[in-house]
């Protein structure tokens, strides 16, 4: 049984501003019309794969629930109390794939291969990557633990490497894995023919990794394994036992394990990969005229080259740019050369210094009802367009410093207002007052489309007291 194991933790700072940390980068279409996420269940298809183990954390886990559930590949969703880097993640969805905790049966004497992989990135010949997955199961059923090293092709200096060693079955020994090196070393590395760059990706029996995590890092297995006791199931997602968790060690599944064990095997991938890590990196695997520009939206591009402009609602036109990233959205634009990309993430630490929102939220913001749009906004004024899908209810609640005004656009809302509920429909409006415990929901087939418009002192999202909420939220 080869289970896919799906690491969608991550905030994208790098690619701000589409990337935001509430929405980061393994969730949005960038390089198709699927999610990365998405895409990254889908390569699998041509593998017999079992229900997938997805690995996020609480801000993200209806993002993840929706985008899996829309392929019908939801599987086992774990949601970590705080990010602790690969190796403790691995573990516990190692511990849960021979548990009972994996699928509707009892599995505790199963023993799958698990197939670790980053939510976030592209492989452009799947065909390819799923040839090299079936030559590398038989070293994984052989008690090997092998991680895929991609060929590279660049000296580039923002990867570790791994150095190949005697050959073994259909790959290599690992002889070591190395850090990111200089432009020299990694000239040298490229030149040698006998260094991959390092994927992140893994395939492993669960019991071989928890083997060896027991031997070269016993803290990480000893606090995932408590942590797993005391587990609970919350809707679509299990929910660790925190304290223990939070008193693992933060170590990557490289130091902890791959840097010490004598099993470890790298098989050479060369199938398009990329790790979308920059806008740089997405220009490089999106499609480009002839003068080497990646558009995407609404764009007019007059003696331009080699530049990547990503529109969403507006015309973007450009003149006499070379080696341009331009980055339109609702509520930011962010322009940078292509040698300075990276940098990105500087401006990021600077919205947060600041406590400016955009770092974080778009000015879309999903729910799992539906969404909102704050479209205009004033001193004491915020206006939203809501879209509430169908079957979909709001928590019941009340604010203290605001009041609001819904007007239905298309769809039948269904509204509680203190001890009265009623249906308000297409071009009716209905009036919440200051201190009103009130509820939303749509009773159609259809999704709902209001306006609000709210009025007050104070119009900040965490004005809120919930007293009943169908997704199990306290706050967000």
């Amino acid at each position: 049984m080869l289970v896919p194991v799906i690491m969608a933790g991550g905030s994208g700072t790098r690619l701000w501003p589409l990337s935001r940390s509430l929405y980061p980068k393994q969730f949005l279409p960038l390089a198709g019309k699927n999610t990365l996420l998405q895409s990254t269940l889908q390569r699998l298809s041509r593998l017999n794969i079992a229900e997938p183990v997805t690995i996020c954390n609480e801000e993200h886990r209806f993002i993840v629930a929706e985008q899996l559930r829309s392929l019908g590949k939801l599987g086992t969703i774990v949601l970590e109390p705080q990010g602790r880097n690969t190796a403790p993640a691995i573990a516990l969805a190692a511990d849960i794939a021979t548990s009972r905790l994996y699928g509707d049966t009892n599995r505790e004497n199963v023993d799958p291969l698990l197939l670790v992989l980053a939510a976030d990135h592209v492989i452009q010949d799947e065909a390819t990557f799923t040839t090299v997955v079936e030559k590398a199961i038989p070293m994984a059923e052989a008690g090997k633990l092998v991680t895929f090293g991609i060929v590279p092709k660049s000296a580039h200096t923002g990867y570790g490497y791994i150095h190949r060693g005697e050959v073994y079955g259909e790959g290599f020994a690992v002889d070591q894995f190395v850090e990111k090196p200089d432009s020299a070393t990694a000239q040298g590395y490229l030149e040698s023919g006998e260094y991959y760059w390092n994927s992140g990706m893994f395939l492993f029996k669960a019991s071989r990794y928890l083997e060896e995590l027991s031997e070269y890092g016993p803290h990480i297995a000893k606090s995932c394994e408590a942590a797993l006791h005391g587990t609970t199931k919350d809707l679509d997602f299990v929910r660790l036992n925190q304290e223990a968790f939070l008193s693992c060690p933060d170590e990557s599944i490289d130091y902890a394990v791959m840097e010490h064990t004598n099993d470890a095997v790298v098989i050479p991938l060369d199938a398009g990969w990329n790790d979308i890590g920059s806008w740089s990196a997405l220009w490089e695997v999106n499609e480009k005229d002839a003068q080497g520009n990646s558009t995407r939206g609404d764009c007019i591009l007059h003696d331009t080259r080699n530049t990547l402009v990503h529109g969403e609602e507006r015309l973007v036109a450009t003149v006499g740019l070379d080696d341009i990233v331009i980055v339109d959205t609702k509520d930011a634009v962010m322009i940078a050369h292509k040698d300075k990309v990276q940098e990105v993430k500087q401006i990021v630490a600077m919205l947060k210094d600041k406590q400016r929102s955009e770092w974080q939220l778009h000015r879309e913001v999903n729910r799992p009802w539906g969404k909102y749009d704050s479209i205009d906004n004033g001193s004491r004024y915020q206006v939203k367009r809501i879209t509430v899908n169908p079957g979909a209810k709001l928590s019941m609640q009340m604010h203290h410093h605001r009041a609001e005004h819904w007007i239905v656009v298309s769809g039948t809302a269904r509204v509680t207002n203190g001890d009265k509920t009623f249906l308000v429909t297409e071009n009716e409006s209905t009036y919440i007052p200051v201190g009103a415990v009130h509820a939303l929901e749509n009773p159609g087939k259809v999704p709902l489309e209001m306006i609000e418009v709210r009025s007050g002192s104070y119009l900040g999202e965490d004005d809120i007291v919930r007293f009943e909420d169908r997704y199990g939220r306290v706050e967000g």
